[in-house]
């Protein structure tokens, strides 16, 4: 699913769901942004399966991958994130094919080879048991990537996901299928098809998702453009997870919450692995 910068919003869930609440501590807050400092970004390039594939890097530390919205690129679907977070890690944040730098190529999208492409510029930079921080798009390349390669993740933050269409709200649901055309060319017909299509079954799936012995936080927003059942059901699948519902809060988590976010997903990174079962 897109970044909400691209097109859909959604409208308020009204659903009978008890959820553990979650309670955001000031304190928290001021001290997970209080000391973020600007760094620059590189940008770089790397042949991956024939074709140019450009990632930005920032900062030192263990590495932290952060995977974009769909028709987005890294360096915008993070903003809020880079500066934060740069200060303790390393980041790496690729653009995938015909988003962001990265040119387009002839053909469909997915999501098998956009994983595919992530998971070999990984291996290129010698990168394993990396955290993964996936939005939108970006969060189904980072549960297909601890479900294929396993051996390249240590903990995931994922959030507006969606492991079927049928997770998606209705409303938007129906808009892609109106807008849907034979031929999709531009990137943006690309998107609308790979959002209506996919992900598929073998993609990923409730069974697959048990497959995940990595502990994941599962972050949602109570507005999501994903229906809050669909995710409770990616929650409850998952063998090691968290969730973290945001209140009032549409698809844009990580634009929209970050004084929220950011600190939640730092203590989740830098937790002692009490409960991982992972790599």
């Amino acid at each position: 699913m897109a970044n909400s910068s691209t097109r859909y919003r959604c409208d308020a869930l009204k659903l009978g769901v008890t959820l553990p609440v979650l309670t955001l501590w000031l304190t928290c807050i001021l001290a997970g942004n209080a000391h973020a400092v600007n760094q620059t970004t590189e940008w770089n390039k790397a042949t991956i399966h024939g074709h140019r594939m450009y990632y930005a890097v920032r900062g030192s530390g263990p590495t932290l991958v952060l995977l974009h919205g769909g028709g987005d690129s890294g360096e915008h679907s993070f903003v809020r994130q880079l500066d934060v977070f740069s200060e303790h890690h390393h980041i790496v944040a690729p653009d995938q094919v015909g988003q962001g730098r990265t040119p387009d190529v002839s053909g469909p999208l997915s999501y098998t080879g956009m994983m595919e492409d992530t998971a070999a510029l990984l291996k290129k930079l010698k990168l394993s048991h990396v955290d993964v921080v996936g939005f939108s798009d970006g969060g189904i390349l980072a549960l297909m990537l601890a479900v294929r390669h396993p051996e390249l993740v240590r903990r995931l933050v994922i959030s507006g996901v969606n492991i079927a269409p049928e997770g998606l709200n209705p409303q938007d649901l129906e808009g892609l299928r109106a807008s849907q055309i034979p031929k999709p060319k531009t990137i943006d017909e690309k998107l609308a098809h790979l959002w209506l299509t996919s992900p598929t079954e073998s993609e990923l799936s409730l069974a697959l998702l048990a497959k995940i012995s990595q502990p994941v936080l599962v972050v949602s927003g109570d507005r999501d453009a994903i229906t809050l059942e669909h995710t409770l059901k990616i929650f409850h699948a998952l063998p090691t997870a968290e969730l973290c519902v945001l209140p009032g809060t549409d698809h844009a988590t990580f634009s929209g919450r970050s004084e929220w976010l950011n600190p939640i997903i730092r203590a989740f990174l830098d937790r002692v692995a009490d409960t991982a079962t992972g790599p």
